[in-house]
């Protein structure tokens, strides 16, 4: 009897004289590529170094396209823009020590993320390897052990052999819900030493699907079905998983207003009756989830800006679906689901019934009133106005990514995203200049509509090199600088915490001529002209800078009432 399980695919003619005489001149750095390839992979992030240089030139000989960015923490950046709008595992190609280091930040953006990273490091040669102090040009200890508490996982090759496999499996761990960083290092001598080893041709790293076990939503459908206020929180976890159209037909079903969180932007229509949208830091939105008797919370992990620095309280019966085992129920008794929100939303359509609540719609409006009557009497009109343009100018299918900015932090909660996983900024990790590195990878992951990334001054300064990588390879990436002088909400923050603030003042270079000075074309604008001259920028082939002098301010908090 034969099983499935037992069955061979034999090689044809042709494919044993290929494996049998493999083509010369060949060296470790080929096997990389050769398994990238196979794998599907398209387009490679990354920056060389002297460990790493066989990787490198492998690309000369592979079809895969190499867009090399300035600084390693960047193109850690471009990387995770890549995985978050193709959904699929974005290589970053990393140098040893100092190179792989500089990419810790973006990795840890990454992780916060869920956005799937391939990074793969080069590392001294074997001989080094084992804790000693040889004094190779780079050598670590241990450069695992920097990326451990990082990356979802760490692998490790010491032969040619090896690197199919280690490369298999660590894109597989990338892409298994939830998605990740990971990291895989290689010797300096393994890549670069001619290898015999048959080319790579094909290479099997399905990643596992995750879904909800059956009694659990059994028991969520029977509370959600009984509840008589139910509402949802929509987080990250229902754009990284396709899973908005789900989304919404279950709110409709169950008639339940639904909130997004700053990751989950876009996942539920703006504008819908039962929408929310995204004023999570806000009291009146704490209020009326705590309210809930039946909360279902989706792909978020109730984190500290989504549960407005932790002072919701819900009273009611909370039910969790959440793919990271390590967020669920990690700060609310709940329900927990371990599942990819997909799945576990397609089984509630499944079970759960039609719901009528003909005041849910009303409950909203009420709910959106207060947000804004709280925000009108703070006379922000200029801080609105700003936003306001962005949102104009900016086309719908167009993607836009954030730095840790004032504009940034207004958009969370006021922007409108449009469609599913088109906004993406640092806020799961909170590090500053992400935006355009970001965007130069949402750039290249999808070339047929303008990409719009927003930055402070403080945070342009962090990836201002990359103007070249954007001029060399002719993207269409407009870049909106707002221009305080400062670090602006740190500045904020520390004038309401002491009085005064320190080490919040910068000084300002010319962005303008800055720009110009890498073939990049520039423009000051003012509140009155951002949007006609964001729209002109967006429109025009090729990267561009728009400068807005302004001094904008955040909305107050309702946490520290």
């Amino acid at each position: 009897m034969t099983h499935d399980h037992d069955l061979v695919l034999r090689p044809t003619a042709a494919q044993t004289e290929a494996a049998l005489n493999p083509p010369p001149r060949r060296n470790g750095g080929d096997l990389v590529v050769e398994t990238l390839t196979g794998l599907g992979a398209t387009t490679v992030f990354g920056l060389p170094g002297q460990h790493a240089l066989g990787m490198f030139d492998a690309l000369r000989r592979s079809d895969l396209a190499y867009i090399g960015l300035r600084v390693e923490n960047n193109a850690g950046f471009a990387a995770d823009a890549y995985g978050r709008i193709t959904g699929e595992a974005a290589p970053l190609l990393l140098s040893t020590g100092p190179g792989a280091l500089t990419s810790l930040a973006a990795l840890q953006e990454a992780a916060a993320a869920s956005a799937p990273v391939l990074a793969i490091s080069s590392q001294i040669p074997s001989a080094g390897l084992g804790g000693g102090r040889h004094g190779y040009l780079h050598e670590l200890p241990d450069q695992q052990a920097s990326f451990r508490g990082v990356v979802k996982s760490v692998h490790t090759v010491r032969t040619q052999s090896q690197i199919p496999s280690a490369i298999a499996e660590a894109w597989e761990s990338a892409l298994t819900a939830p998605h990740g960083p990971v990291w895989v290092e290689i010797p300096q001598d393994v890549l670069l030493a001619e290898t015999s080893l048959p080319v790579v041709t094909a290479v099997d790293a399905a990643p596992h699907d995750l879904p909800p076990r059956p009694e659990l939503t059994a028991v969520a459908a029977h509370l959600l079905s009984t509840a008589a206020r139910p509402a949802i929180i929509a987080g990250g976890g229902v754009v990284r998983s396709d899973a908005s159209g789900k989304l919404r037909q279950l709110a409709e079903r169950l008639n339940a207003p639904v909130v997004t969180t700053f990751g989950g932007k876009g996942a539920f229509p703006w504008n819908h009756p039962l929408s929310l949208q995204s004023w999570l830091e806000d009291r009146h939105t704490t209020d009326f989830l705590e309210d809930a008797d039946v909360l279902l919370v989706v792909g978020s992990g109730l984190g500290e800006l989504s549960s407005n620095y932790y002072t919701f309280k819900p009273r009611g019966r909370v039910i969790q679906i959440e793919a990271d085992l390590g967020k669920l129920e990690s700060n609310h008794p709940a329900l927990g689901i371990h599942a990819d929100a997909r799945l576990a939303l397609s089984a509630l359509l499944e079970t759960v019934p039609v719901r009528e609540d003909a005041e849910a719609a009303d409950r909203v409006r009420t709910v959106l009133d207060l947000v804004r009557e709280r925000i009108d009497a703070q006379e922000l009109t200029l801080e609105q106005r700003v936003l306001a343009a962005v949102r104009e100018a900016l086309p719908d299918r167009s993607a836009s990514f954030w730095d840790m900015t004032i504009l940034a932090y207004w958009a969370w909660s006021a922007f409108d995203a449009r469609r599913p996983n088109t906004m993406h900024s640092a806020q799961g990790a909170g590090g500053l200049g992400y935006a355009f590195p970001a965007a130069i990878g949402g750039a290249v992951a999808d070339p047929t509509h303008p990409v719009l990334a927003v930055s402070g001054d403080g945070g342009a300064l962090y990836s201002i090199a990359e103007l070249a990588t954007a001029r060399q390879h002719n993207l269409d990436v407009t870049w909106l600088i707002v221009d305080d002088g400062g670090y602006g909400i740190l500045r904020e923050y520390m004038t309401d915490a002491f009085g005064q603030s320190t080490a919040t003042e910068l000084s300002r270079p010319d962005y303008v001529a800055l720009a110009e000075s890498f073939g990049v074309p520039g423009v000051r604008t003012t509140p009155d002209t951002l949007a006609d001259d964001l729209a002109k920028s967006l429109a025009t082939p090729g990267p561009s800078v728009v400068v807005l002098p302004a001094l904008l301010r955040m909305f107050a908090p309702t946490h520290l009432d």
